[in-house]
């Protein structure tokens, strides 16, 4: 039988059962919500999503998403720390539109980036990650300058094994380790200035969503159409959607393509 809203909202009630939690269902926005019952702090779902990728995987869709919720809630209902955590400290890349203040309206620590993307900072805590925000630099005493030398400092120790393909004379580099944090890798400037001393043409580069990181050796003007369409597909398909148009790394600076690409001379 066909799965609905109504049977989809009564499995996850029989998985969520917590004395501590509540459940609501909203018919109107077809949304399921999980919240600590004191603090009314918890996660919202969009049940639409979760019948689709319970046609396609079954139990196991509801195994990842029980285990995202048990996670997440954990994660509020805890006071995080940055003192002594410091090697636990990223930068994260994230859209442009991503919200600036927590769910509780807390300001994020942020940092400008490109007109598509913005940086964000996380304390990694295993399995997830919280976004840190201005209340947690002044409950520490600690300013957004330190932190963002911290993450930078952590980023450049992550690993950047990439998967190598050749497309039409071009070449194709991805940085896909699963970590949380492959779409930070553009942050890496010494990864940035490697990859663009070893290419033949031009270095592009991509962030389609938050667990891939997408170099590539542009040679001919195919390259620039392969690669729209390859980060489009990326961009569609991510988790963590951040951009669908990949950037050219010139003069240490990332421009979007489309303004760009236009006055790339063709060849055959």
């Amino acid at each position: 039988m066909k799965m609905t809203s109504i049977k989809m909202k009564k499995l996850l009630e029989s998985r969520l059962q917590n004395p501590e939690w509540k459940t609501q269902f909203n018919r109107d926005k077809d949304t399921f919500r999980v919240e600590w019952a004191d603090t009314k702090q918890g996660i919202e779902i969009s049940l639409p999503g979760i019948i689709s990728k319970y046609e396609q995987k079954k139990d196991q869709a509801l195994d990842e998403l029980e285990e995202h919720i048990h996670e997440a809630l954990r994660i509020m209902n805890e006071k995080q720390q940055l003192s002594g955590k410091e090697k636990s400290i990223y930068p994260v890349v994230r859209a442009a539109s991503f919200p600036t203040e927590s769910n509780e309206g807390e300001k994020l620590v942020t940092d400008e980036h490109t007109a598509e993307t913005r940086i964000y900072y996380a304390l990694d805590l295993g399995k997830s990650y919280r976004l840190i925000d201005h209340a947690m630099l002044q409950e520490e005493g600690l300013d957004q300058e330190r932190i963002r030398e911290i993450a930078r400092f952590n980023l450049r120790s992550l690993e950047t094994g990439m998967k190598q393909d050749e497309v039409a004379g071009n070449t194709f580099y991805f940085l896909s380790s699963n970590d949380g944090y492959d779409a930070s890798r553009i942050l890496n400037e010494s990864l940035l200035e490697q990859m663009k001393a070893q290419s033949v043409g031009e270095l592009a580069v991509a962030v389609p969503h938050g667990d891939v990181c997408i170099f590539a050796d542009i040679q001919n003007a195919s390259g620039y159409d392969i690669l729209a369409q390859m980060n489009m597909k990326f961009f569609a398909e991510g988790r963590v959607p951040i951009t669908s148009l990949p950037f050219l790394y010139e003069d240490k600076n990332l421009e979007p393509i489309f303004v760009l690409a236009q006055n790339k001379p063709k060849s055959d």
